[in-house]
Parts: C-alpha cells; sequence; structure tokens
C-alpha cells in the first residue's frame, strides 16, 4: 500500500490504515506499505524515482502481486507503474468499487455499482483493454475504420447509458414508495462506515439485518418501521456508510439511495466512540451531508460503542456535543432514549389535540390508530373521547367532518 504525506504532515497515516482495511474487506491482506511526503506528485509515476525504486523493492521482497495506492491514479501512472514494478496497480476508488460489487445485495444498488465501475473505467480504457464482449456485441457492432480502442468505448458508454435508463425507472419505483410515505415520519441514519448503523437499524426496527465488523458491510439502503408500540408510523431508513475520500462517481452513481437521506425528516448520525478518530470521522460526515444538500436536516448524534469506548474519548464528544445520545446499539443500552428523542422530533410539526368521535365511526377510529400517536382515550355513552398528536392536515380533515377538535385541551 502506498500513500501521501503532504508537505505539512497532514494526516495520510490515518487514510493508509483505513486503506489496509479497505483491502481487508475486499479479501486481500495487506503485506507492506509505504508512504511518500513531498509537496507534489512525479506527474508519469505518482512516486519519485527513489520511493519507486523503494516500492519495487518491497513487492519483490513480498512477493505481493498488486500495489495498491491510497490517492486516485491517472490511467497514465498506472500504465507506467505496473510496467515499473511488473504487478497490478489499483488505485484507493478502484477498492471501494470493488467492495461494492462484492456487498450489492439488490437490483438497485447492483445497477448503481456497475454504473459506477464504468463510469470509472471508461476514461482508463487503453489499446492494452481487454475485449469487452460481456457488454454485448454482433451484428452491426463495429462501422467501418473504428479500432477495438473506439468500439470498446462506445460499448462502455452505451451501456452506461442503458444502465442510467434503468436506474430512472428505480428512481420512478422510489417516488411511488415516497408518495405514500408521505404522511409518515422518516429517519435516516447516517455515519461513517462501520460505526454501527446496521446494529443500530436492527435495534430500532428489531429486523433481521446482515452485520459484520468491516467496513462497507452494508451498500443497500433499507426501510423498516420503527419497533414501537408508543408511536405512530415512522419508518426508519438504513443507509450507506460515508468515508474519507470516496469516489465522487459513486456518490453520483448512488443518487437515488442518497435522495432517501434527503428525503428524510429526520437524521440520526452514528458516531463510533470507540474510535480515536471519531470526531474526524464526525465531521468527514457533516462534509458529504453538506456536499449532496443534507447539511442542515435536523440531526440527532449518537455516540455508539459506549461499552468498549474510552472514557475520556466519551466525555469529550459529549463535552462538544451535548445534545448527543451515548448508547450500545449491539447491547440495547439507551435504546429508550433515543427512541424518546425520535418520537419528540416526530412531534414538532403536530399539535397535542382532543377530539370526540361517535362510536358508530369505527372505520375513523381505527385509522387515526394506525395514523396518530394516541395519549389518552376515554369511552362516554355514545361516543369516544381521544387525546391525540396530530398534524395541521389531519386535524382539518377532521374539522372537515364535523368533529369537535379542541387543540392543546387539558385532559
Amino acid at each position: 500500500m502506498v500513500g501521501l504525506r503532504d508537505s505539512k504532515g497532514s494526516g495520510s497515516d490515518d487514510s493508509l490504515d483505513e486503506l489496509g482495511l479497505l483491502v481487508d474487506t475486499a479479501g486481500g491482506a495487506v503485506v507492506g506499505s509505504l508512504l511518500q511526503k513531498r509537496e507534489s506528485i512525479t506527474p508519469g509515476t505518482f512516486l519519485g524515482k527513489g520511493k519507486l525504486e523503494e516500492l519495487k523493492a518491497l513487492v519483490e521482497d513480498n512477493s505481493a502481486d498488486v500495489a495498491i495506492f491510497d490517492e486516485d491514479l491517472s490511467p497514465g501512472q498506472v500504465r507506467n507503474l505496473e510496467r515499473a514494478l511488473q504487478v497490478k496497480v489499483v488505485d484507493r476508488s478502484e477498492v471501494i468499487l470493488h467492495i461494492f460489487a462484492m456487498r450489492a445485495r439488490t437490483r438497485e444498488a447492483r445497477l448503481q455499482v456497475e454504473l459506477a465501475q464504468l463510469e470509472y473505467q471508461l476514461p482508463r480504457l487503453t489499446r492494452l483493454w481487454r475485449h469487452l464482449s460481456r457488454l454485448g456485441g454482433g451484428i452491426g457492432t463495429r462501422g467501418p475504420g473504428e479500432t477495438q480502442l473506439e468500439v470498446d468505448r462506445r460499448r462502455v458508454r452505451e451501456k452506461i447509458a442503458t444502465l442510467k435508463r434503468q436506474l430512472a425507472g428505480v428512481e420512478r419505483e422510489r417516488q411511488v414508495q415516497r408518495k405514500q410515505r408521505e404522511d409518515v415520519f422518516k429517519v435516516g441514519i447516517v455515519g461513517y462506515t462501520n460505526a454501527g448503523k446496521s446494529t443500530l437499524f436492527k435495534a430500532l426496527t428489531e429486523t433481521e439485518v446482515f452485520i459484520e465488523d468491516r467496513l462497507f458491510a452494508t451498500v443497500d439502503a433499507r426501510t423498516r418501521r420503527l419497533h414501537s408500540q408508543k408511536v405512530p408510523p415512522i419508518v426508519v431508513t438504513d443507509t450507506v456508510g460515508f468515508i474519507r475520500k470516496l469516489p465522487h462517481h459513486l456518490v453520483t452513481s448512488f443518487r437515488a439511495t442518497l435522495e432517501e437521506v434527503l428525503q428524510a425528516d429526520l437524521l440520526v448520525h452514528v458516531v463510533d466512540s470507540s474510535s480515536p478518530r471519531a470526531e474526524e470521522q464526525l465531521g468527514i460526515v457533516e462534509n458529504v451531508l453538506s456536499e449532496i444538500g443534507a447539511g442542515e436536516k435536523t440531526t440527532i448524534i449518537v455516540l455508539n460503542k459506549i461499552d468498549i469506548a474510552e472514557l475520556e474519548t466519551v466525555q469529550g464528544l459529549k463535552q462538544k456535543y451535548r445534545t448527543a445520545i451515548e448508547i450500545s446499539a449491539l447491547k440495547k443500552d439507551n435504546i429508550g432514549s433515543l427512541i424518546e428523542r425520535i418520537t419528540e422530533a416526530s412531534r414538532a410539526q403536530k399539535s397535542l389535540a382532543t377530539v370526540e368521535i361517535p362510536l358508530s365511526e369505527e372505520g375513523l377510529i381505527s385509522y387515526l390508530r394506525s395514523s396518530c400517536e394516541f395519549m389518552q382515550e376515554k369511552i362516554l355513552s355514545d361516543k369516544i373521547r381521544i387525546q391525540l398528536w396530530a398534524d395541521q392536515k389531519e386535524l382539518g380533515r377532521l374539522k372537515g367532518k364535523g368533529l369537535s377538535v379542541i387543540v392543546n385541551r387539558e385532559w
């Protein structure tokens, strides 16, 4: 593995450690690492002449078959490095794309990953590129005078266009699903990769999900109902984890999934409080949220893994983020407090009101019971009195039926 530190010595050691974890997730094993410190990179080979020789010796001494760089490389740099090192050369983005391809389970995620891979590969096609027969072929695939490189590029562009059309269809389906959930309070779980988002999702929804102590264990967005008898319908979405140097084309390809973050009424930002880089990771997630237009959303910060975190780290985070909630998603410690905060947030656009409904209106009572939060109810002679939390649209609908609705009435 190869990393770059700028002239100010800024944090590439952490980034290189993280690259090692990515390699492990991708199924590889790190046998050595190298850090280059310089003000600028060498255009042709990324590394300076001395460092390139040092890397070549490291590769040969460890019988390595791949050299992985922590920065994005140009196609020319990859070719020159492979010629010098005589092993395959990949960069950080390619490792992340490989992991996403391994982890994608749903049709949507597979389409998104394939699109990101092809958009990454397109500018890297050369005459040494292997024939792309898997992308299609047959009569009419090659015009007069076209080189194989031009044919390959055209096939990739055609496949990209096809994937974009398919993803547009998926997005239309998502829009229909969102329209059906318009009146439902939506919570999006966000955070750095491996912060414990899926474990928290499991604790909040009591849904069996795949959980693994590795980066990007989950790349598919999942939405389930919050498991609680106390609250009205609230849906929770587990989203893709963020990471430093997240490839731009991957963010672009996953825009349909990230739309779930933009559509959420509330974000729950999960922070791994056991990580010595917790505050830095928190900042990276906040930056990505700002980049996709979700930086101003109402957010609850959750300090996860307090059962294994250093007390000093947790206290430092708590001092800076005073409203943060300390939990252990794995042990379900303090999950009740988080649910209460989510409930309070869901009431922000609602009013506490008392309504009296004839007992004969069984359908209306049943509907309200499934769509509103009942605080108290009492059977009278021929009607039922209910104290509930409801939005203005719901209260207007009840008043339109000629029912007695009193806002903020004492029970």
